[in-house]
């Protein structure tokens, strides 16, 4: 052992102070993080308020014979297109179908936020209408890579709601709901049998078809549909 005694190592002040230093500005971010907590907790139920609000307020389109609701579980707003069709149409929701649809939807808080987006940002809602595809698509590809929300809405042609709701829907409860839809506003049937896929779902939806259409042609051929005129 060495002759000189041992020294007691020092505590270093630096290394105090720093220490000190860092625990009080852990204990602000926690500070701060607490009391955030109330006011995002508030802002989240204001908007689930909203949208369930909305949820209720959107039915409301339902009055109006160029718009209606055709799926409420898929979350489907229709706008009228035609009366009568042929195969080769086109099938896109052109301009005065968009400015009918944002003019009903603004009373309910919404605006339009780009070329194919409506929003309602209290509800933390858009509509959205899918962009224009190439000529000769089949009209059950018009969402398909489309990104929706849970709470998003789209707004379609009659004929691309029937697709997506034949896409989607058990048969029986497809058939009911494009039974309901054909009477209010018609559905493009010829374009979407040509699109038919061979696939279980499709090929068990094909003999429902003459059966759409033979409501269909029974709606047109009377009131409210008989005069209805195509947006211009």
């Amino acid at each position: 052992m060495s002759g000189c005694n041992a020294r007691k190592a020092l505590p270093d002040r630096h290394d105090d102070t720093m220490g000190e230093r860092m625990l009080r500005r852990a204990a602000k971010a926690i500070t701060r993080w607490a009391t955030s907590q109330p006011a995002q907790s508030s802002a989240a139920e204001a908007v689930l308020r909203h949208r369930g609000n909305f949820a209720d307020d959107v039915r409301v389109i339902n009055s109006d014979p160029y718009l209606c609701i055709a799926d409420e579980e898929l979350q489907l707003i229709s706008v009228f297109d035609d009366l009568k069709y042929d195969r080769a149409d086109l099938d896109i929701v052109s301009g005065p179908m968009r400015l009918r649809a944002l003019e009903k939807l603004q009373p309910l808080g919404f605006t339009q936020t780009s070329g194919s987006v409506f929003e309602n940002k209290a509800a933390d809602i858009r509509c959205i209408l899918p962009k224009f595809r190439a000529l000769g698509a089949s009209p059950f590809d018009a969402t398909r890579d489309v990104h929706r929300r849970e709470q998003d809405y789209f707004i379609l042609t009659p004929t691309q709601a029937a697709c997506l709701i034949v896409n989607s829907q058990p048969l029986g409860k497809a058939v009911e709901l494009l039974e309901a839809l054909v009477i209010k506003h018609p559905v493009n049937l010829l374009r979407l049998f040509d699109y038919l896929e061979p696939n279980p779902v499709h090929q068990s939806f094909r003999p429902a078809v003459g059966h759409l259409t033979r409501l269909q042609r029974e709606a047109v051929s009377k009131e409210p549909l008989k005069t209805r005129r195509a947006l211009r």
